[in-house]
């Protein structure tokens, strides 16, 4: 009788308890993120060796009306959900439930983007309806009366877009990336967005779809190819060196305190320039000066008005932006008179810019000009000029 008492003993411990340890209810119920948004996948993981019954075969727990899982939200509920354990002999049970959201516009076109609906038994075939602002309830019952309870939130987040770079050069691609993971519509497909380009020489712009990285991700990618000499078009940006590009979209998906129909812009900037140094942008030529009908002057005298007259020269293949700038200064080098021209220069054009300055008192003046981007941007396109007269 002893003999055949350790032989059951042994045998029983080779294929594990027949059912749960109620005395010592360890069941654990992990989740895979501790946030979910109203489309994501949610991966559930709950450990418990104890219902590990046979050690020879993949277990399967919650599907019973004696010991259910219940995955729930205030509204709706999969009841009786199966979870699988992982392996032979792991007591590791998981199970899969894709959230369906609620009907809603996410991307502002007029159409509804969401199937809201509740179905399904596991491990992984279960949909589950959620509001904005709600939670998702995960519920075992171990065992009679004791029922092991664990809890995430779903929210909707506030989206962000970036360009990859501050700064891209002409003719070359730029790439802007959008993390909003509202907008991860169905998790087991790639997903797209809509964005808006614009650049301070087309403020029209284009639009561009934002393909999402992977199928569960969030994170959506465009890329753009910068043009000085093409009108924009599907995927091209028309823009000029010193321009700044201009990516948005509008997020239609916020958290409180915004409500379900409100919508706002998420924007972002990056500067455009030229692979040239901007200091060989314009050719800008010695100064001359004439009087009012344009006849060269070789003298000058008091009182008596004339024009300071620059040249400059676009030598590249694109339209320029500029401010032209004339300082004079006296002999102590105060500056006596300042002033400045905007203006854009075509590829390969030539542009004389005149200022009139009338001379008030004798001595020896010293005639400065420069070429800048622009009054806020002093970056400059050409060497500065500066001669030097005489008033009599």
């Amino acid at each position: 009788m002893l003999q055949f008492l350790l032989f059951f003993l042994i045998l029983l411990s080779a294929f594990g308890q027949n059912a749960p340890n109620y005395n010592e209810p360890y069941s654990p119920i992990f989740t895979d993120k501790p946030v979910y948004s109203w489309t994501d996948k949610m991966k559930i993981t709950i450990i418990s060796p104890s219902w590990n019954s046979d050690r020879h075969q993949i277990d399967s727990i919650g599907e019973t009306n004696e010991h259910p899982i219940k995955i729930s939200t205030s509204e709706h509920s999969l009841d009786q959900y199966r979870f699988t354990e992982t392996d032979v002999n792991s007591g590791i049970f998981t199970a899969e439930v894709t959230l369906t959201g609620f009907t809603h516009d996410a991307d502002g076109d007029g159409d509804f983007d969401t199937t809201p609906r509740t179905i399904g038994n596991g491990p992984t075939s279960g949909f589950l309806e959620v509001d904005r602002d709600s939670a998702i309830t995960i519920s075992f019952e171990f065992a009679d009366a004791v029922v092991l309870v664990e809890s995430v939130p779903v929210r909707w987040n506030v989206g962000t877009i970036n360009f990859i770079e501050d700064l891209f050069f002409l003719e070359k691609s730029a790439m802007v990336r959008v993390i909003d993971v509202d907008m991860n519509l169905n998790p087991e497909a790639i997903d797209h967005l809509p964005i808006q380009f614009f650049s301070d020489s087309d403020v029209a712009g284009i639009e561009v779809n934002a393909i999402e990285t992977s199928e569960n991700s969030g994170s959506f990618i465009a890329t753009i190819l910068l043009s000085q000499n093409s009108h924009s078009s599907g995927n091209r940006l028309y823009s000029l060196p010193g321009d700044e590009i201009f990516a948005k979209y509008d997020d239609h998906t916020l958290p409180k305190p915004y409500s379900k129909s409100d919508n706002l812009a998420i924007e972002t900037t990056a500067r455009i320039d030229s692979s040239i140094p901007p200091i060989e942008r314009i050719k800008n030529s010695q100064i001359t000066f004439s009087d009012g009908l344009g006849n060269v002057l070789q003298s000058f005298s008091q009182n008596s008005q004339m024009q300071i007259v620059g040249t400059i020269l676009n030598e590249y293949d694109f339209k320029q932006k500029f401010v032209y700038m004339f300082q004079v200064k006296n002999d102590k080098h105060v500056v006596e008179s300042i002033s400045w021209i905007q203006g854009e220069i075509s590829s390969q054009q030539s542009q004389d810019i005149s200022q009139s300055w009338i001379p008030k008192k004798s001595g020896i003046y010293e005639i400065e000009t420069f070429v800048w981007r622009s009054i806020n941007d002093p970056t400059a396109l050409s060497p500065l000029m500066s001669t030097l007269i005489t008033i009599p």
